[in-house]
């Protein structure tokens, strides 16, 4: 019996986030009923098919390429990748793959393109399906980081809250730098300086480098009482992180500390007593401080662990 995978992309379009494609073996006698293109289904409704999915696919690959990515080779090519990316992902190798639109060059595996193919074959839909719920996911962890910006809402397309929030707080590093409007909104080191913004990015570059990292970033500037406040809470495995972000910048040959942040934070250690008691009695956690320099056109990050560890 030939093996034959059927492969999708989301994410062409977004402001933000990245381009996720999935490959899907089904097997021919599958049970699962209301396949459809992800576009035209609703949320709910994907969020039902992506477990049954799994649970009756031969095999299922992930692809997923960043926005440095997608900036530098453009969404088109980007999208290509994802694609040879969620095949090369699969363990069970096919015979060949049917993709949605155009067939992919300098692929080991033999393909065919189907336009429209997310309406018309069961397994280009499952792969529509698992790629849309995949990058819904991706998208609202990082809404998380990002709250201002209501990636859970929109998955960082172009909604007139996205362009507002985009034109009040400039483009994040999940932004595509090389899409418009976000090319004329990138924020300057002097716009950071400015506007204040400097430790808020800070944070959140301390927030993505644990993300990377395979952390969850689970909160940012979480408030006990008495302005008592956490910078970011993450989970690594079964440990809780309280983290301590300080943010310094250079101007010129000066390095400079934001004096907003310069707290150990003797407010932190109530507010994490209060977060241990309401959220996660009992688990165990460390205290981490990470040290954000920002410069003109970088950022080192410096991350210590582990400064205090209690098992409860």
């Amino acid at each position: 019996m030939r093996i034959i995978a059927g492969v999708d992309e989301v994410g062409r379009g977004p402001l933000a986030g990245p381009v996720v494609a999935a490959a899907v073996i089904l097997p021919k006698n599958h049970t699962i009923e209301g396949l459809r293109d992800s576009k035209k289904i609703s949320k709910k409704r994907r969020e039902s098919l992506f477990p049954l999915i799994y649970e009756q696919a031969i095999d299922i690959g992930i692809g997923e390429v960043d926005v440095k990515t997608i900036d530098k080779i453009n969404i088109r090519e980007a999208t290509f990748k994802a694609m040879k990316m969620a095949l090369d992902d699969l363990s069970t190798i096919p015979d060949s793959a049917l993709i949605d639109g155009h067939p992919l060059n300098d692929q080991s595996i033999s393909n065919e393109g189907i336009i429209g193919g997310d309406d018309k074959v069961d397994s280009i839909k499952a792969a529509s399906i698992i790629a849309k719920v995949t990058r819904d996911r991706i998208m609202k962890d990082y809404s998380i980081i990002f709250p201002e910006f209501g990636f859970e809402n929109h998955s960082g397309y172009g909604t007139k809250f996205h362009i507002e929030a985009l034109e009040k707080y400039r483009a994040t590093p999940i932004h595509r730098r090389s899409f418009k409007p976000v090319k004329s909104l990138i924020p300057t080191f002097k716009w950071l300086v400015d506007h204040d913004r400097i430790s808020w990015m800070g944070k959140k570059l301390a927030a993505l480098h644990l993300k990377k990292s395979g952390m969850s970033v689970m909160d940012l500037d979480w408030e006990g009482i008495s302005n008592n406040s956490i910078d970011i809470v993450a989970k690594d495995n079964d440990h809780l992180i309280f983290v301590e972000v300080n943010t310094y910048y250079k101007t010129q040959d000066d390095l400079k500390k934001d004096n907003k942040v310069d707290r150990l934070k003797k407010n932190m250690l109530p507010a994490m007593n209060l977060y241990l008691n309401e959220k996660s009695e009992g688990s165990n956690f460390r205290i981490d401080t990470i040290s954000v320099i920002l410069r003109n056109n970088n950022s080192e990050i410096l991350h210590n662990k582990d400064i205090h560890s209690i098992n409860n």
